[in-house]
């Protein structure tokens, strides 16, 4: 898939699994029962990381993809397979408490427990730094899916149970994994996607 129509289909597969994941933390904000000001608190703490995580992870993905040139390809199949698989295996009462620690933290504690939330984040920025994509496009993806999507998590998350938010980091974990292992073989057998 070369030119515009493909560079979009690459970064849609991309900022697909980074929105179902986004969904399921937002979707822990609405179970956890916050009360109004924690969850506007809480949302615009969250936004931010979500929304900034990947902008720093393609910042350095787009140094790193210089730095190791032709191997970047290969580099970012490794990330999306290694990330696919964590959250394919990561316990989601770990999410959960961080979550629900988040609504009662301030100061330098908000930036520890941003930052262990949105981890998987900046892995996919950092993929799509590595796959070279541009800054402006990926920016406007990241930030449209990580504001509507969170929206609607919040929105459905204390009508949803447990079960349909793991759910869906568990389908952001495979996406993740398949497209990773689709990135290796395009890379092995030539394909340009």
């Amino acid at each position: 898939m070369d030119g515009p129509g493909g560079l979009l289909v690459k970064l849609l597969l991309l900022v697909v699994p980074l929105g179902l994941d986004t969904f399921a933390v937002a979707a822990a904000l609405g179970v956890a029962g916050l009360q109004p000001h924690q969850r506007l608190r809480v949302s615009a703490i969250f936004t931010a990381f979500e929304g900034g995580m990947p902008v720093a992870g393609l910042i350095v993905g787009r140094l790193a993809s210089t730095a190791i040139g032709h191997y970047a390809d290969f580099a970012a199949a490794v990330v999306l397979i290694g990330l696919g698989v964590f959250m394919l295996v990561s316990r989601d009462d770990d999410d959960q408490a961080g979550v629900e620690l988040l609504s009662r933290t301030r100061g330098l504690a908000v930036l520890g427990l941003g930052l262990s939330i949105s981890l998987d984040e900046l892995a996919i920025g950092f993929t799509l730094g590595l796959v070279r994509a541009p800054l402006l496009l990926a920016l406007a993806l990241i930030a449209g899916q990580a504001f509507a999507v969170a929206q609607l998590g919040l929105t459905v998350g204390s009508r949803i149970g447990g079960r349909a938010r793991e759910g869906a980091e568990r389908l952001a974990g495979g996406a993740l994994v398949v497209l990773g292992i689709g990135l290796a073989i395009a890379r092995l057998t030539g394909v340009s996607i």
